[in-house]
């Protein structure tokens, strides 16, 4: 009996700002092209809600459960059969949501270095999505996605760390050779309300999956 050939493609991620729109386009996308889907654990995180009343306390906490979540997920997807749609990827941890703690103060330096070489360790054992998809967004987006989703932990979030994480965003995408990479503006594709929107990331992406083969 013959084994089951492998999917080439077997790792598409989704990586944005908090607000961007990820997991409904990650869940849409999934449902299109038949995906299995791998989704930020918010709902049961130990750390989030304390990370957004005391973030200098809980940082480092909260970014090493990222780290291993994020890494486990990715052990998976490699070790499975099917074509897996990730939200958001472990390198979002640890050149944005990270470094910017550090920057802003809240996260020491002893605890910076000790999370980035744990996630070198990791990421040298791991490969790059086959595709990254990157949701471009503006603050305003942002906000009024995180408005109409009523997470109350994120309530508090300042329109400054907002602007710090998009900041680095753009740097780390400018930058980002780890493998292919499509660039999607949510500012400008309502995906989630507009069919025809929806339809041109659709065909856009099928058509980066086919430059893959």
């Amino acid at each position: 009996m013959n084994e089951p050939v492998k999917p080439i493609v077997k790792h598409v991620a989704i990586a944005g700002n908090i607000g961007a729109g990820k997991t409904t386009l990650c869940s849409k996308l999934a449902r299109h092209f038949g995906w299995d889907t791998h989704f930020e654990s918010t709902d049961d995180n130990p750390y989030l809600a304390d990370f957004y009343h005391d973030m200098q306390r809980w940082s480092f906490n909260l970014q090493i459960y990222f780290l291993n979540n994020r890494y486990q997920q990715v052990l998976k997807i490699l070790q499975g059969e099917r074509t897996v749609i990730q939200d958001r990827t472990i390198y979002e941890d640890a050149f944005i949501f990270a470094p910017n703690l550090h920057d802003m103060g809240l996260m020491t330096s002893r605890d910076f270095e000790n999370y980035f070489s744990l996630f070198k360790t990791m990421s040298s054992q791991i490969q790059a999505p086959d595709l990254l998809i990157y949701l471009k967004a503006s603050i305003p987006t942002l906000v009024a996605h995180i408005q109409s989703r009523g997470r109350d932990y994120e309530g508090s979030m300042s329109l400054d760390y907002l602007k710090r994480l998009n900041d680095r965003y753009e740097q780390w995408i400018a930058n980002y050779t780890e493998g292919k990479l499509l660039v999607i503006n949510a500012d400008e594709n309502d995906f989630e309300n507009n069919p025809e929107d929806l339809g041109k990331i659709v065909n856009t992406v099928q058509g980066e999956l086919h430059g893959l083969f």
